[in-house]
């Protein structure tokens, strides 16, 4: 198998290699509006380092012709705006996407173009700190990531990587992974990993197709007002548009999966630009293959999907219809011989299998005398979750652990934004229906039931936002309210969250930022459904968990392509849901294979999380590009001795990340990836209650912080070369993960002892698995497109 695959690679490498083609230039195409979506008409658009250019039609639309492909700068500018830069875009001979450009008027120098401060990178006024944006380049060529859009974002600054460094859990400035929120163009999808750990949010393999992505935002506080539920967190995908000119598509091997993606225009007329686009792709994992012929006993199989549909209904109305879906099952198989590590994997790992769905419709109302618009979002999201721990799993007998839940909501989002003399007023409400079922199995702890909750949630929220001192002095002010018809304790008035930011550029290129907030996150379903065996809800008087920032930060624009910023933050929380059963703050669980929450909870728990961020950034310049931050900070949760702080299992102290990439000639690319966390707590084992639970391992809380894990330390290296011919472009990268070969920290696994082949030994006792040495790990992928 593998020496057929190895001959395929290379006689496509030594055709594309030794093949010859004239030299192929195309067109780059897109389109240049205001802030509101008004066409700008006479704007110029250019490369940076050459003499191509165009300038927009009455449309906005433009069109540069005769561009040889490779890595660019592209600069949009007009009369009485600032300028905008999209960096280290990418031209290929076929499947480049549309530029487009959204340009601010700018209150001084109307009579001329503005170019002093409106190129550089730039964060939106809300939220002047704590942000960082990441092209589709950028994310498409990160090394180590598998084109998985989260891993990449477990690499920017204040994100912590997983225990293990193998899943997709965004663990920031010391928060749990539950307390982010995830938006894909304005809509909310609770789920964006496959095999997702239920209660919480992460997962191994993330559901987003990078083809889609335009860009991601994560903003790691200064949250804006329009989102609700998030603690530490906002991640937010704004997906492209299809090509609306040509059909096109492309298709993606990489480690683990295959991905076919198609867009084009929908009814479209010769000689015109389609008003109708779609992009449509489907993903396959072809894991479960991989480790069935190397002889690993766990099989992860999945498949996803996820459609964009865009159509302008006129000038001024426009309809978007999203879809994201996957199908999940993980499971096991024993091995064709015994080995003490993989026979522990096969007892103690879950059968999950798991069903997401999310569709939507979004209407983007822009108001004709130019001063506002509106936006409507309607969607369903679904998550159907069974998740089962066997004690005999090779049989699949003995349930010792069942979970089989379906969570179900239906969101109505209404978002009003007007402008009015400089001012900009932002106001909205969301309604939410949400619909839970749940039959649960814990043999462990004694306990059968099947619940059924469902009720309304709703909040609204308003902010303004307006610039003083000739544009030096950015502030915007807002807050946000929700409550629901299930919990018992709190409403409107009791989880009223103002919030504050303010920028004040004091010298030019130096700004100094500030923001303070106060925000709410309902408890998971998990929680509020739980049911003891009398079928009671005790979880229902549970309160929306409370989380305070306060971030004061400094910026310096060394060029309008790079800058360095000094960040100081503090993270305050009450009310954090404590285990009954174990006495810890939750906020030390979901970072693994599990079902966070259900259990009995009091919502009693304090915490907090200060520290400082160092980060510079450098887009693309002379060829390079690359990210590097350096977080110090501490993460401390109480259980229900509020006096007493315990650092939390995701308190590493020290954070170090570093992406970047250099761009050779003849479309060569060096990209490299650095991650390190200090040493972190983990819960040990109570062996006793683990050997009589057996699959099950037990973990004592109480000792929790006696022990920690090494460092983590891992390096990526990815090169791509890029081909590009009349009829198609070729990409294909070659990469090594951890290349300097470090043992991932990962708490002591214990076993069975059995003898050598694989009998339990009598009297049963607890053996400690030895680990493996941590190794390199070679990948390699193509990229067509047509």
């Amino acid at each position: 198998m593998f020496g057929s695959l190895k001959s395929i690679i290379l006689a496509v490498f030594l055709t594309v290699t030794i093949g010859t083609s004239a030299q192929v230039t195309v067109s780059i195409y897109g389109n240049v509006t205001d802030n509101l979506g008004v066409p700008i008409g006479g704007a110029s658009v250019f490369l940076e380092g050459t003499e191509l250019g165009a300038q927009t039609d009455f449309d906005g639309y433009y069109e540069i012709r005769g561009v040889a492909p490779g890595s660019y700068n592209l600069i949009a500018s007009y009369l009485g705006y600032g300028s905008q830069t999209q960096f280290n875009i990418i031209v290929r001979s076929k499947g480049t996407p549309n530029y487009d450009f959204l340009l601010e008027e700018s209150a001084e120098q109307l009579d001329e173009v503005v170019l002093s401060n409106a190129n550089v990178i730039s964060r939106p006024k809300e939220t002047p700190l704590s942000t960082q944006t990441l092209s589709a380049v950028e994310i498409a060529t990160y090394p180590g990531s598998n084109n998985d859009v989260v891993q990449v974002a477990q690499t920017l600054p204040g994100v912590s990587p997983s225990i293990g460094g193998f899943r997709n859990d965004l663990i920031i400035r010391g928060g749990a992974p539950n307390e982010t929120v995830y938006y894909l163009d304005g809509m909310e999808i609770p789920n964006i990993n496959h095999f997702a750990t239920q209660g919480s949010a992460g997962g191994p393999v993330g559901l987003i197709n990078v083809s889609f992505i335009d860009n991601v935002t994560l903003s790691t506080s200064a949250f804006n007002a329009r989102y609700d539920n998030p603690l530490s967190g906002v991640l937010q995908f704004q997906q492209r548009n299809g090509n609306n000119r040509n059909f096109a598509g492309n298709f993606r091997l990489s480690a683990s999966e295959a991905a076919l993606t198609l867009e084009g225009p929908l009814f479209k007329k010769e000689g015109e630009v389609s008003k109708t686009t779609f992009l449509a792709s489907v993903r396959r994992s072809y894991l479960q293959f991989l480790f069935q012929a190397i002889g690993l006993p766990i099989r992860p199989d999945y498949w996803d999907y996820q459609f964009k549909l865009n159509h302008e209904l006129d000038d001024y109305n426009t309809l978007t219809f999203l879809g994201l879906g996957s199908i999940d099952d993980f499971s096991v198989n024993p091995p064709d011989e015994f080995d003490e590590e993989q026979q522990a994997q096969v007892d103690q790992v879950p059968f999950i299998q798991q069903r997401t769905n999310t569709m939507g419709v979004t209407w983007r109302n822009r108001f004709k005398n130019s001063n506002g618009f509106m936006l409507s979002t309607l969607s369903n999201n679904t998550l159907s979750n069974d998740f089962t721990r066997y004690s005999d799993p090779i049989n699949e007998t003995g349930v010792i652990f069942g979970n089989d839940a379906r969570e179900s909501e239906t969101k109505l989002r209404y978002e009003l934004t007007q402008f009015f003399d400089g001012w900009k007023l932002s106001a909205g409400l969301n309604l939410q229906h949400s619909d839970y079922s749940n039959t649960t199995s814990d043999v462990r702890n004694n306990l059968v039931f099947n619940t059924e909750i469902d009720f309304i949630k709703y909040g609204l929220f308003a902010n303004v936002t307006q610039s003083f001192l000739e544009d030096k002095l950015d502030v915007s002010v807002g807050f946000r309210m929700d409550d629901d018809t299930f919990t018992a304790n709190d409403n409107l008035l009791s989880t009223f969250s103002p919030r504050m930011s303010a920028s004040y550029e004091f010298a030019p290129d130096w700004r100094l930022n500030g923001s303070v907030g106060r925000y709410f996150k309902i408890p998971p379903y998990t929680i509020l459904g739980f049911r003891n065996n009398a079928n009671e809800l005790i979880n229902q008087d549970v309160d929306y968990t409370l989380s305070d920032h306060v971030v004061l930060g400094l910026q310096h624009y060394f060029t309008p392509s790079s800058s360095i910023s000094l960040e100081g933050f503090y993270k305050r929380y009450e009310d954090y849901p404590v285990s009954v059963r174990d006495g810890v703050s939750l906020a030390n669980k979901g970072g693994g294979f599990e079902v966070l929450g259900s259990e009995p909870i009091e919502t009693v728990g304090k915490g907090r999380s200060y520290g400082a961020e160092l980060q510079f950034q450098q887009k693309l310049s002379n060829n390079f590009y690359g990210i590097f931050a350096y977080t110090w900070f501490y993460s401390e949760f109480t259980g229900f001795d509020t006096s007493n702080y315990i650092p939390s299992v995701w308190d590493s102290r020290h954070l170090v990340s570093f992406v970047g990439g250099y761009k050779f000639n003849r479309n060569w690319e060096l990209s490299s990836r650095y991650r390190f966390a200090g040493r972190t707590p983990f819960v040990p084992a109570n062996l006793d209650a683990t050997l009589a639970n057996y699959p099950e391992v037990i973990l004592d809380y109480q000792r929790l912080g006696e022990e920690k894990l090494d460092i983590f330390s891992a390096l990526d290296v990815r090169l791509d070369k890029k081909w590009n011919f009349e009829k198609f472009a070729l990409n294909l990268f070659v990469e090594a993960q951890n290349i300097l070969g470090q043992n991932n920290p990962s708490p002591p696994e214990y076993g069975l002892n059995r003898d050598a082949s694989g009998t339990i030994a009598q009297p049963r006792s607890l053996v400690t698995i030895a680990q493996g040495e941590g190794s390199v790990i070679p990948g390699i992928g193509v990229v067509i497109d047509f």
